[in-house]
Parts: C-alpha cells; sequence; structure tokens
C-alpha cells in the first residue's frame, strides 16, 4: 500500500465526527501535499497557531501535535513561532519554544506588524478555532467561544496568496476548513468554518493530523522526525497539570478528545511503524 495513504488510514481510525466521509469526497493526500509544501519553504520562520478554549484553558487536542510539528520543522532548519492566546499560558515554555500570546480584542493591525516583523515563509494552524459562516467563533455543540478566541485566523487571511498555509482539523469548526465548507454543511451539519488555506489536513483528532504530517516529512527527508508515544504522554500530562481538559469530556484527564491514552498510543506506535518499514 501507498505510504501516504497508510498514513492517513491511521490518523482516520476511530472517525467519530464525518471526516471519514469528508476524506471520500477529497482526491488527494493531505499529509503528503503538507509536507512536501513545507519542504517547498525557504528557511525561515514559521507560525503555528493552537489553542482550543474549553472549561478556562486550551483542550489538549493541538498543543501536543504543534509540539512536534514545530520540533520537526526545527530538526530540518526552520524557526517555529508559536502564535496562542493566555489560554495556552505555559504550554510550550515548557518546550522552550518562541511564542507569541495574541489579545483576544486584536485584530488586523497586530497581524500585520507581527507578519511585518517576522516575515513567515509560512503559517500552520492545528486545531486552532476559525471565523464560521455566522461570523462567530464556536465549539463543536455550536456555542460561540468568540469572546475566548483571539483572533489568530487573521494571520491565514492576510497571507492569502502571499504566504503559503496549512490547516489541520478534526471537525469542521477549524482554521482551514474553509476549502470545504460545503461538504461540512452538507454532510456533517455543522455551521463551518470559512477561513481557507493553501493545504488542509483531516484527521480524526488534529493532534494525529499533525503527527501525520511531521511522519511524512521524515519519511521523505529520511529522518527521524515523529516523537514517540512516551515523549508525547509526557508531554500531555505537563499541559494537564496546567490545567489543560480532554476537549469532549471537558475533564483534566490524560486524554485527548475523548480518547483515552491507549488509543494515543495505538495511532502514534502505527505511525513510527510505518517510518521503520518505509526507511
Amino acid at each position: 500500500m501507498h505510504t501516504c495513504e497508510r498514513i492517513e488510514d491511521i490518523i482516520l481510525r476511530h472517525s467519530k465526527r464525518g471526516m471519514d466521509i469528508l476524506s471520500e469526497n477529497m482526491d488527494y493526500d493531505c499529509c503528503h501535499e503538507a509536507a512536501r509544501l513545507i519542504l517547498s519553504w525557504d528557511k525561515g520562520n514559521v507560525f503555528l497557531t493552537t489553542g482550543f478554549y474549553a472549561n478556562d484553558c486550551a483542550e489538549t487536542d493541538g498543543p501536543a501535535g504543534t509540539v512536534v510539528l514545530a520540533k520537526a520543522l526545527q530538526t530540518l532548519g526552520y524557526h517555529p513561532v508559536i502564535i496562542t492566546d493566555k489560554y495556552c499560558k505555559g504550554f510550550f515554555e515548557i518546550e522552550e519554544l518562541d511564542i507569541i500570546y495574541m489579545p483576544v480584542m486584536a485584530g488586523i493591525d497586530f497581524v500585520e506588524q507581527t507578519i511585518g516583523k517576522y516575515n513567515p515563509v509560512g503559517m500552520i494552524s492545528i486545531e486552532r478555532c476559525g471565523r464560521n459562516a455566522d461570523n462567530d467563533y464556536a465549539n463543536m455543540k455550536g456555542i460561540s467561544i468568540k469572546e475566548y478566541t483571539a483572533k489568530t485566523d487573521l494571520f491565514f487571511e492576510a497571507a492569502a496568496g502571499k504566504i503559503s498555509t496549512i490547516g489541520i482539523g478534526d471537525g469542521g469548526n477549524e482554521i482551514g476548513m474553509g476549502n470545504a465548507a460545503n461538504l461540512i454543511s452538507e454532510k456533517i451539519g455543522l455551521v463551518p468554518c470559512i477561513v481557507c488555506v493553501d493545504c488542509l489536513v483531516i484527521a480524526t483528532v488534529s493532534n494525529w493530523g499533525a503527527y501525520g504530517v511531521a511522519t511524512y516529512l521524515g519519511l521523505i527527508t529520511g529522518r527521524r522526525l515523529m516523537a514517540g508515544f512516551e515523549e508525547i504522554k509526557a508531554y500531555i500530562s505537563k499541559t494537564v497539570g496546567i490545567g489543560s481538559v480532554d476537549g469532549v469530556l471537558g475533564e483534566r484527564i490524560e486524554g485527548v478528545d475523548g480518547f483515552g491514552m491507549d488509543t494515543e498510543k495505538e495511532i502514534v506506535d502505527a505511525l513510527c511503524t510505518v517510518h521503520r518499514h518505509f526507511n
């Protein structure tokens, strides 16, 4: 079986929210395309945004995938810069990554100034809420979280046609899902995010999508860029200690989107097996 197909099969396991349905209507290899796009960028600053508000903190889905991808980028010679809001406070300092905290009330002036200062070569969103067709920012229950969500999607709108962008999501309300907005409305019945990207990666859990891209970067470059399960578990445990919650259960537990660490291990081990098999 083709390497990319295997990776995409893995990250779409246990699908509960319709991403498997979307994948049947998307005629490209998203992890492969995302990895190829990243490797086409000049070595420079890469913006990564994550952090989905839930119960006065950010949920566990997003930050772990962001850290894995950020470290892969570092190994490849890029300089990752995390853009998030105060609900992820402390999540990335523990990994000694550069962070920009965007105020919830900040707008396009903040975005333009930040882009001008850093001149990013690319932007990646991993599980970050984006503006929807109702001009709102809503969670999977349709509840507005606008007052708790910095508008990092403005970076992606400002980048359109100028800086290449990647979005990774698992539900339909994340940055990048504008690429499949009509399908999401039709097949899933959710008010979709309308912010588009150059390459959309879909997965059952957004962390898994980021892991898939990191795995594919490793396959292409012949380097081990995907983290192992123990490293990922330790990171998730640290964020839960800070206050992060499982976004589906709303509880401060070592789980992601309703899946326990046993399922996380299954996915991570499967991706690492793909890498070993093809290198």
